[in-house]
């Protein structure tokens, strides 16, 4: 099972008794319940992080609809019902954003919840831009228009809306998605566009509801970076140690301590706050 795999991994991670530890016996697990991965092609990691996340999030809510069970002995479907949506997976990365939809015919307006874990980010220059000109893009106010229509319950028709997004729920840890793949015409092309990203006072209050949203400064934990091209390139990781706070590179068998001034690079492709 790949969560039992994965809880294997992090124990010899953390004993500290290997240089280096090969996530071998968890790639090969996972490998067979997700088969694109377990090819020697190169893969997205991001579409591989949102697969672990989900992966760990159905086995862990299993375990804790059983524990339920086994110790509500009153109105014990409802509370199994309410926990079992629920995991230490979710309580760590799942965030809520709130989308505000207004119909530019009849100017009634309606909200649209939706659950994230990862957040993908445009990036809106070629040449150069920082993690909060991302953010902005994304959250800025969009029109629905042609296809893309809402059908107004106010008008009976199709109509052309705006739309917003506000974040309503903060998670522990946020992950941004860089979108540095992006197509042009038939054809897929890498962004290379150096972003700058803070190390520590990312304020996500701008984007966030103050209704729901209270601590929303965040410091950066780790970085994906990819380099390369789209089907040859390398990934790589920085890891900011919890305890000691000093930052390290991961580059296959290779681990080493890294300044924090190293830690900003124009090959970031994930960032976990």
């Amino acid at each position: 099972e790949s969560a039992t795999a994965f809880g294997c991994l992090m124990s010899d991670m953390w004993l500290g008794e290997f240089d280096c530890v090969s996530p071998e016996v968890f790639h090969s697990v996972f490998g067979k319940r997700y088969p694109d991965f377990s090819k020697k092609t190169q893969q997205d990691a991001q579409e591989f992080l949102i697969c672990v996340l989900n992966e760990l999030h159905e086995a862990l809510k299993k375990v804790r609809a059983q524990l339920c069970k086994r110790r509500c002995v009153t109105n014990a479907k409802a509370s199994r019902e309410s926990v079992s949506e629920t995991s230490i997976i979710t309580e760590l990365f799942e965030g809520q954003l709130s989308y505000d939809i207004t119909c530019l015919g009849c100017k009634s307006t309606a909200d649209r919840p939706e659950s994230f874990t990862v957040l993908s980010l445009p990036i809106p220059s070629k040449s150069g831009c920082s993690l909060q000109d991302c953010l902005k893009c994304f959250f800025q106010q969009d029109t629905l228009t042609w296809n893309n229509q809402i059908h107004c319950s106010w008008c009976g028709t199709k109509q052309d809306a705006a739309v917003k997004a506000t974040i309503t729920k903060a998670p522990q840890i946020i992950i941004f998605h860089l979108k540095r793949f992006e197509w042009q015409g038939s054809h897929k092309r890498k962004l290379s566009t150096d972003i700058c990203y803070p190390l520590s006072n990312l304020d996500l209050s701008p984007y966030s509801s103050p209704l729901f949203c209270k601590d929303t400064e965040y410091s950066l934990c780790a970085v994906v970076n990819h380099s390369g091209f789209l089907d040859d390139g390398h990934y790589t990781a920085f890891c900011k140690h919890s305890v000691t706070k000093n930052w390290y590179s991961f580059d296959d068998a290779q681990i080493t301590e890294i300044p924090d001034s190293s830690v900003q690079t124009d090959t970031a492709y994930l960032l976990f706050y």
